[in-house]
């Protein structure tokens, strides 16, 4: 015996270093922030079309970026097996990270 007490394992403080596990972890984060810009870039967007800031040809093409941006994100939720929820970070008294819809 060192004299040192051995490290008690409790679930809660287990680092899980599952590769599969931390590569969905990793995925779910990078998601997460795309999709809070996306999110952004589509409110900026329908804010410059309501004020006419846009001409057609530009509204037409950001609507087109958005659809496809959504497409890939919902492959991309499917593939790593996450729902739109999984996304929304809590962030305790503040709230969670994305409105809800």
């Amino acid at each position: 015996m060192s004299g040192h007490p051995e490290p008690a394992e409790t679930p809660g403080r287990r680092l899980d270093l599952d590769p599969d596990s931390v590569e969905r972890d990793l995925v779910k984060l990078v998601l997460t922030v795309v999709e809070l810009l996306r999110q952004l870039m589509e409110r900026q967007a329908l804010r410059r079309v309501d004020e006419g800031d846009l001409s057609e040809d530009q509204e037409e093409r950001i609507g087109l970026t958005l659809m496809l941006l959504d497409d890939r994100m919902t492959e991309l939720r499917d593939r790593y097996g996450l729902r739109p929820e999984d996304l929304n970070l809590d962030l305790g008294p503040l709230g969670p990270l994305l409105p809800r819809e």
